[in-house]
């Protein structure tokens, strides 16, 4: 029988540790504020799913072993790295041309598809998550036991503690906009825009001027 989990001791620390690192504000975590700030607590939460999976993506990226080709290849990682940080920058112009924060023509569900869409981009373009999740899991894998089956196991578990703690900043974010909107109803709208844009842009450039490959 596959033991999927490490013992408890171990897997307690590794919750904790979980629970740390998903609570620290990353791209990820700004798309959704950003997100939740400029459209609203149903779009923060969309982009909670999207963000969620594009993590998951990533912790099978490093249980097949693609985190090892970003860790040992700089122009793969490289390519990944300004394909995130790109697509970033092109969200926040797009965000910038907007006359008004949620006036995006088509269907809500086709609203809800791009938000959803944005946040999976934004989580698996990011290298950074992947050689996180090549680093961060093997230190609870069991030996002896099957370490492809046990990190994606240790990811799924890592990315719904994360997805419960970004589900907590959309709430969070959906309080502030309400005072915010009761406060200031006339100056919010062109605040959102400016936020949403500049947060999107600033993200985007500081991932592409920031951090490199880790040595091993």
């Amino acid at each position: 029988m596959i033991d999927l989990l490490p013992p408890w001791p171990l897997f307690a620390a590794f919750l904790a540790a979980s629970l740390l690192l998903a609570v620290t504000p990353g791209p990820g975590v700004l798309y959704i504020v950003t997100r939740s700030l400029s459209q609203g607590r149903r779009s923060g939460l969309t982009s909670v799913a999207g963000v969620a999976v594009g993590n998951l993506g990533n912790a099978i990226a490093a249980a097949v072993g693609l985190a090892a080709l970003l860790a040992v290849s700089s122009t793969a990682f490289l390519l990944v790295k300004y394909a995130g940080a790109g697509y970033l920058v092109y969200l926040g112009i797009q965000a910038l041309r907007r006359p008004k924060p949620g006036s995006e023509d088509g269907s809500a569900e086709a609203r809800s598809w791009k938000v959803f869409r944005d946040g999976f981009v934004v989580a698996l373009f990011n290298p950074k998550t992947a050689l996180f999740f090549a680093a961060f899991l093997p230190q609870f894998i069991v030996a002896g036991q099957t370490s492809m089956l046990q990190t994606v196991a240790l990811g799924s578990i890592f990315v719904v503690i994360a997805a419960a703690t970004d589900t907590g900043y959309v709430l969070l974010s959906g309080a502030l906009t309400k005072m915010r909107t009761i406060r200031s109803p006339g100056r919010i709208g062109s605040s959102v825009r400016w936020l949403t844009g500049g947060t999107f842009i600033g993200i985007g450039v500081l991932a592409a001027v920031t951090g490199s490959r880790p040595s091993k």
